[in-house]
């Protein structure tokens, strides 16, 4: 009988468990001697509004706004302007040199002698430059940098309704292991006046020792599942609490009506492809299209308008000799010009033609979890119906179980105290009553996890939510 019990209590710690996928690390607050009490729907919006998590996906948004923003700096022209100085030898030289980043350019003619002498330089100008038609491919990259952003927000509310389930299970977990420590304490008091009237029969002779003995066994049997069950609400509590980004923090839950009805409504059925897992695995595909249609225009040549300003200043004379003074520092030749520039990397070819071969197979990919995703989420709705089924059959079934419990327990107390039933008898009656009390009150419980579990597989908690607001006085 005593492992019976055991295997009643795990199954209950098993049903406390918080799914760890949930479960993040915050920051130690201090510890703060205020409750604070929480609805359900007030922890899944204050988990929505303060999870770290939460907080980081909308920053991510931002992030994928910004990308945004630059793409479309590329329809700008760009103005470059430039001003120098210097002091420098102006020995030129006739030949070629190959194109390097090491040596300086010197214009001007070569002078008939070499001199070590620095002579005072200056230039200075304005570049306009500007493509007026690219031919899609600005556009394209736009394209690109949104459907990141569709990306980021398809993930944010992933990442919401992840913490909003979580912070429901968090909710459901605590409200249970609460009941569990009510039925463990019920039956721990009902054992402690069993066993002063068990020692009182047995002093007087009534009953064997062994009645004694085995009432105090089962009483301290009571005790040590109170102990457990106390403290897996200690640890229930202190997930509750990091769920909702409140760690350190003193937090109650208030059941409301969840304890105490059972609602025959369903959650809506709505298309699994509005799930938020869905949507952002149809964000991915969708940004691989853009990244292709990006591709199918950069191979295209590039029209540049260029408007240009220049001066530039030089202390050295063309005749070998060297300005005095400061000479060189103004700017004494100006120049302008303006033109059309036209660049075509024919060579790019290859190189285009394979990332886009990389960006098909890169698409088919994707569709290809994406179609996965909704399988799956499928599978999750179906588990969770069954779910929500099979927690009202037996919310029904319990008020019966628990009656019939409470009645064998008064009549085996009732037989014992009469010398018509033993110990074992007593036990046993006790053992189903303790099952029974933990059955009917989780059973209308479960009743609401499956309807929270069933919103959650469709991706939207806001019809579970607004359910729960329609039931409160």
């Amino acid at each position: 009988m005593r492992a019976t019990k055991r295997i009643a209590f795990l199954a209950v710690f098993s049903f406390l468990a918080v799914p760890r996928a949930f479960t993040q690390t915050t920051s130690p607050q201090a510890s703060n001697s205020a409750v604070e009490v929480f609805t359900l729907e007030r922890a899944i919006q204050y988990a929505r509004e303060h999870y770290p998590a939460v907080r980081a996906s909308v920053e991510r948004i931002q992030a994928a706004q910004g990308g945004v923003s630059l793409a479309l700096t590329n329809y700008l022209p760009s103005v470059n302007t430039l001003w120098q100085s210097n002091r420098a030898t102006a020995n030129n030289i006739v030949g070629l040199l190959l194109p390097q980043g090491v040596i300086s350019s010197i214009s001007g003619p070569v002078l008939p002698h070499t001199s070590d002498r620095g002579v005072w330089g200056s230039a200075a100008g304005v570049l306009w430059s500007w493509e007026p038609f690219d031919f899609g491919y600005r556009r394209a990259t736009v394209n690109v940098a949104r459907a990141g952003e569709n990306i980021a927000r398809s993930q944010s509310d992933l990442t919401q309704l992840d913490v909003a389930t979580g912070a429901a299970q968090a909710f459901f977990s605590l409200l249970a292991a609460e009941q569990v420590v009510r039925t463990a304490q019920a039956n721990v008091n009902r054992w402690e006046v069993f066993d002063k009237s068990v020692h009182v029969l047995v002093d007087n002779q009534l009953r064997p020792g062994a009645d004694a003995s085995r009432a105090d066994a089962e009483l301290a049997l009571a005790r040590t599942q109170l102990i457990q069950a106390q403290t897996a609400e200690r640890i229930r509590r202190a997930a509750f609490a990091d769920i909702l980004g409140m760690t350190g923090t003193n937090v109650e839950v208030d059941p409301g009506h969840l304890l105490t009805s059972v609602p025959e409504e369903n959650i809506r059925a709505v298309p699994l492809a509005s799930h938020p897992a869905a949507a952002a695995q149809n964000s991915l595909v969708e940004q691989v299209k853009a990244q292709e249609r990006a591709l199918d225009r950069s191979f295209v040549p590039h029209f540049f308008t260029e408007a240009a300003l220049s001066g530039r200043g030089s202390g050295a004379n063309p005749d070998g000799t060297d300005a005095t003074g400061l000479n060189g520092l103004g700017l004494e030749r100006m120049n302008y010009a303006v033109g059309i520039t036209v660049t075509f990397p024919l060579f790019d070819y290859f190189s285009t033609r394979a990332q886009k071969r990389i960006a098909a197979a890169n698409q088919r990919a994707e569709e290809a979890r994406y179609d996965q995703t909704l399988q799956g989420l499928s599978d999750q709705v179906e588990q969770a119906q069954a779910s929500l089924d099979g927690a009202r059959q037996v919310a029904r079934n319990t008020p019966i179980e628990l009656q019939a419990a409470q009645a064998s327990e008064t009549q085996a107390q009732a037989r014992y105290q009469a010398g018509l039933a033993t110990m074992v008898e007593v036990s046993e009656a006790e053992g189903l009553l303790v099952q029974a009390e933990i059955d009917d009150a989780l059973a209308r419980l479960n009743v609401w996890r499956g309807l929270e579990g069933m919103a959650a597989a469709q991706g939207n908690l806001q019809p579970f939510v607004q359910l729960l607001s329609s039931r409160r006085p």
